[in-house]
């Protein structure tokens, strides 16, 4: 069962907080069974999101989490289940030139629970809407104004090299070791910070040359973004397990092509700490 929209309280600090989620549910099917009961998925969505409202949970994860065991119960022909939920997120941004605005993400959260297994695997994610600037068009813009002005020995330090800009969604999606919590705050910074740059929605005139500028001073490949958001997890979280699962994708809405530019790695932390 797809597409389940529902309010879900969740519990922040000195807080609670309403996520409009959306929830994706799945079991299996014994060989012998026709079909699964529908109406069992709604009725174990109904009773962490109606015990929401009394007790917030304290994150997606643990609410897909609830789910995925609830599930087990209820189907009891089932020997897995796996519960997805994305939500939409704002945070509060000030921008480098000290406009502040609320900058819309979104959370992912998935949980996998296998009868007889106590443990529930369960990741966290997000997506983060940002900008990257073309590398390879900026360096086909270098040499053709080198080559025809060749006054010019070098491209002037500090100038930056004009190319196309591309807006880019990078998802994230992180496996949440037990005794291991990740702040989805804090995933969001990462993958912020390994675009070319940021994106906002309140700018000014001077705020969009200088955001351009600050862009093409960085510019990316969507599979340079993919690259720096692995190396900035493995510094963040130096302590997780070889055996945590990470996934990344990046895909740039390319401005002078139909097409879309995409990349995306699928690994654990321990594969990253031998590269």
């Amino acid at each position: 069962m797809t597409g389940v929209v529902k309010p879900v309280q969740i519990r922040r600090p000195n807080r609670a907080v309403t996520l409009t989620t959306t929830l994706d549910l799945f079991v299996d099917l014994p060989q012998d069974q026709k079909g699964s009961h529908l109406s069992r998925n709604l009725e174990a969505i109904n009773e962490v999101v109606d015990r929401s409202v009394r007790e917030p949970v304290g994150s997606l994860e643990e609410l897909t989490e609830v789910i995925a065991q609830i599930l087990l119960k209820r189907h009891d022909y089932a020997t897995t289940s796996e519960v997805w939920a994305t939500a939409e997120y704002f945070l509060e941004r000030t921008s480098p030139w000290g406009r502040t605005s609320l900058e819309p993400y979104r959370l992912v959260a998935r949980a996998n629970a296998r009868r007889g297994e106590r443990d529930v695997v369960r990741s966290i994610g997000v997506e983060v809407v940002g900008m990257t600037a073309c590398p390879c068009a900026m360096e086909t813009v270098r040499d053709d104004v080198l080559r025809e002005h060749p006054e010019l020995t070098r491209w002037p330090e500090g100038v930056p090299i004009i190319t196309h800009n591309q807006r880019n969604r990078t998802t994230l999606i992180l496996q949440e070791p037990s005794g291991h919590d990740i702040e989805a705050d804090e995933l969001i910074d990462i993958v912020e910070e390994s675009l070319s740059a940021p994106t906002f929605g309140l700018l000014k005139r001077p705020d969009e040359g200088r955001l351009v500028e600050m862009a093409h001073r960085n510019p990316k490949f969507v599979e340079d973004v993919v690259r720096d958001v692995l190396d900035r997890l493995l510094k963040r979280y130096p302590k997780m397990p070889d055996t945590t699962w990470v996934r990344v994708k990046s895909e740039a809405e390319e401005s002078i092509h139909k097409h879309n530019a995409f990349a995306e790695r699928s690994t654990t932390f321990g594969e990253l700490r031998a590269l």
